[in-house]
């Protein structure tokens, strides 16, 4: 069983990471000849064959499985002529709403299409059955007070405008269209407000019966009276994600702290919370069904106590892991809870690795996709390593031993079993992470007997109780919460709280895991100390640089936005920071800072913010909060945010140059009599950067417009030359003039724009102009982030074309 398993895993793997899918008749085939084969290897008797050959047709399993179930979604999809387009539907609210600042979230079954803004004699759009919709309340000031608050399983009729699923590709970074995918979320889109809809959008139903409607309707009624109970509270959402598995309330600057100090893993239903819940419930079954509830029912005569605890448990399990929203960890949990429950029903003993195979398995067949996140790996990886290390060391406390006897061995246990997850999670973290948090095992030993043993339960039990009790239960948790924040907080700001390094490649990743495997190796084990040596090369994983005489530049795909990374040898600048998305995320912190931890990178010797807008400062403060910056070059005003925060601040100012490893770095705008003017916008003063390597060079221009472009080319037009030209203002129509575009004599056009922008970026006629000029033009909306490395040639390579997937523009 173990050996066909882990073939499941790694075929879903293989298949996960292909640029297309095979035909759905040879996915067929093959899963049909792998169950063939499979039955086939009962009648061999040679056990490492029969073992190879298990592993073989597991592989092959996984593999069309996935691939079938993968053809299966991806057949629902929105015809790109919709896009953008008027269409009013009928259906339901699929999923626990999501409150932000701006408007509301949730997911919409479609029922029904009641109109669509349609050519003459144009046909009715075909819609996926499940939809991701965003409702903003910034399009009128009493659009939320109009609307009502939405929940699920309420039946509405909406006018949406949708696009295919779409998101920014980066290395290193959060992978959005992959995660709809997973969900069935075949198209995004906003609902239009009543004054610009056709039809008025308006409630149909409060309440449509079917079981997925119960559940997260449950589950907004148990997140209502949590946060009626704890109004304003800090860490209310703390005990919304330990109660209901929902995440989305606990803040960006809390999660820094509970990821530094490795207790992220507590702060939603983890499988030991599942665990306990559902072993309490069971034996206070076991308990009354033995007493027959005190009744004369005799119920152990009709089924034995220990089978009816059995149920409870795994009852209880189901339910709680379908308030947590289905997570991986909390599936993990659920099927070996039922696996055992099973057992004991059926009355068959259970290896323990058995059980863990069989819930990997099951997890594998719902939901192929959960091998692309980390918590399915740190998941089932945490329990084979405690299986793996607690061989041979079994322990046998006598029951008639003191209590303190029990207590030490029992903490003499724990100790070993935080050492071994611990020290056998170090190879997956870096992997995953590129950190790992040195803090932890300190962090964890307070947390998790604290979260898991008093948090969790008042919790729980507050958030069903009734006045005034939920408000006292639920007080206690919280300040509970709050006292162990304070103390992670403290452990937090320790200088060694979190070690960091580059992501390791996959030999170092296999020298540090057989490291890791001799060093929790059984007793008897020769010379265990010996494992350290295979995390040697972790430990001493260096950041890779651009050689001597080389120039690497890295445009990120942070949508609507302008974000560029330029290495040299030894020096490193970011050119602006990205766009703000909401309040706690920006392109800073969702794709730059990712980046540049997985390459080990944690200094910038300059940052240039180009100037004031959204799309170009967003990120800023959230790298200068993270990692040093050295000088940070802008023509934003004296009084903003991003200068008061830098430790030197340099005004961009034309004639400013340095050198950087043999490289040429040249301010060529703005001048300083700018600054003296109030009739400029922020574009006018876009810092204009060029770097130079040999006959090589990029010029970034920010959003600099037509009198700009003219002002420079009427100086010294020989200094705009360059082999690369990022598109100046996005590609709109107010520049990338013809002389402009003719001085520069680009090989090369970057047009950093989000997929299918308000702005219409790049506009039409502009991007046609650098066709007719010959000139190779790139958009990150389809090529996602792009390299370039600068040296005796140029490379250029492009993410979504590197690192294809079958799900890109799907």
């Amino acid at each position: 069983m173990r050996s066909i398993v882990v073939g499941l895993v790694a075929g879903a793997a293989i298949l996960q990471n292909q640029a297309a899918l095979p035909a759905t008749w040879l996915l067929a085939l093959l899963l049909a000849a792998a169950i063939l084969a499979g039955c086939w290897t009962r009648f061999l008797r040679h056990a490492a064959l029969r073992s190879v050959l298990l592993f073989s047709c597991g592989l092959v399993l996984g593999f069309s499985w996935t691939g079938l179930l993968a053809q299966r979604a991806l057949s629902e999809e929105l015809a790109k002529e919709w896009e953008g387009r008027d269409i009013t539907v009928v259906g339901t609210i699929d999923s626990l709403p999501y409150y932000f600042e701006q408007g509301v979230r949730f997911n919409f079954a479609v029922e029904r299409i009641v109109d669509a803004a349609r050519e003459e004699g144009e046909a009715m759009p075909t819609l996926p059955t499940r939809l991701a919709l965003s409702w903003y309340s910034a399009f009128r000031a009493d659009e939320m007070q109009a609307v009502g608050r939405v929940q699920p399983g309420e039946r509405w009729q909406l006018t949406v405008r949708l696009r295919r699923p779409h998101g920014n590709a980066n290395p290193y970074a959060f992978d959005y269209e992959v995660w709809l995918l997973e969900q069935g979320l075949r198209a995004t889109g906003y609902i239009r407000p009543d004054q610009r809809a056709a039809v008025k959008n308006q409630r149909l139903d409060d309440f449509v019966p079917g079981f997925r409607n119960v559940v997260e309707r449950s589950r907004a009624w148990l997140r209502d009276r949590i946060h009626d109970a704890l109004p304003d509270k800090d860490y209310a959402g703390v005990i919304v994600a330990l109660v209901i598995g929902d995440q989305r309330a606990v803040s960006q600057s809390d999660w820094k702290v509970f990821t530094r100090t490795g207790v992220g893993h507590l702060i939603s239903i983890s499988g030991l919370h599942i665990t306990m819940v559902s072993g309490m419930f069971a034996a206070l079954v076991l308990a009354l069904w033995r007493r027959s509830f005190f009744t004369r029912a005799n119920l152990p005569l009709m089924l034995p106590a220990q089978k009816a605890a059995a149920l409870a448990g795994a009852s209880m399990a189901l339910v709680y892991v379908l308030l947590a929203g289905f997570g991986v960890p909390a599936q993990r949990t659920l099927y070996m809870l039922t696996v055992i429950a099973l057992a004991v029903w059926f009355g068959r003993i259970t290896n323990v690795s058995h059980v863990l195979c069989a819930a990997l398995a099951v997890v594998i067949l719902l939901d192929p996709w959960a091998v692309l996140w980390p918590g399915f790996w740190l998941s089932f990886g945490a329990v084979a390593i405690i299986l793996f290390a607690s061989a041979g060391r079994t322990r046998i406390v006598s029951e008639n031993g003191t209590a303190v006897h029990k207590w030490t061995s029992g903490l003499r246990s724990a100790t070993h079993t935080q050492y071994v997850v611990t020290i056998g999670l170090i190879p997956l973290t870096m992997l995953l992470f590129g950190q790992f948090s040195v803090i932890g095992p300190v962090a964890n030993a307070i947390a998790i007997p604290l979260i898991s043993f008093l948090v969790t339960p008042l919790s729980l039990a507050g958030s069903v109780l009734p006045e005034p009790l939920i408000g006292w239960t639920l007080g206690a948790a919280h300040a509970l919460v709050a006292w162990l924040a304070s103390v992670l907080e403290i452990l937090s700001e320790t200088p060694a709280a979190v070690w960091s390094a580059p992501v390791p490649s996959w030999w170092m990743f296999l020298a540090a895991l057989a490291g890791m495997l001799w060093l929790l190796a059984p007793k008897g084990w020769p010379v265990r100390w010996l494992g350290f040596a295979g995390l040697l090369p972790l430990f001493l994983n260096a950041p890779l640089h651009p050689k001597d005489g080389e120039l690497w530049v890295t445009a990120f795909d942070v949508g609507q936005g302008m974000a560029l990374l330029v290495e040299t040898e030894q020096r490193r600048l970011l050119y602006d920071t990205g766009p703000a998305y909401s309040t706690e995320s920006d392109g800073g912190n969702r794709v730059i800072l990712p980046y540049l931890r997985a390459r080990g990178i944690g200094k910038l010797d300059a940052v240039v913010v180009s100037h004031s807008d959204n799309d170009h400062s967003g990120g800023a403060l959230s790298i200068m909060e993270e990692i040093d910056v050295g000088t940070v070059y802008s023509s934003l005003p004296e009084e903003h945010a991003i200068v008061a925060a830098s430790h030197l601040h340099q005004r961009c100012v034309e004639g400013q140059a340095w050198e950087w490893d043999r490289i040429q770095f040249d301010m060529l705008h703005p001048n300083a009599e700018s600054y003296e003017s109030v009739k400029w916008k922020p574009n006018a003063r876009s810092c204009t950067l060029k770097i130079t390597l040999g006959e090589h060079s990029i010029l970034l221009p920010g959003d600099i417009e037509a009198a700009q472009e003219a002002a420079l080319v009427d100086g010294e037009s020989e200094r705009l030359r360059s082999t690369v030209l990022l598109a100046p203002h996005h590609g709109s129509g107010t520049s990338s003039t013809p002389s402009f575009l003719n001085a520069v004599q680009p090989e090369i056009a970057l047009f950093q724009v989000g997929y299918r922008n308000r702005y219409r970026h790049p506009k039409a006629e502009v991007f046609e102009r650098y066709g007719r000029l010959g000139i190779r033009r790139i958009r990150s909306d389809d090529s996602g982030a792009v390299t370039m490395r600068f040296g005796q040639a140029l490379e250029v390579s492009e993410y979504r074309t590197e690192h294809a997937r079958y799900w890109y523009g799907r």
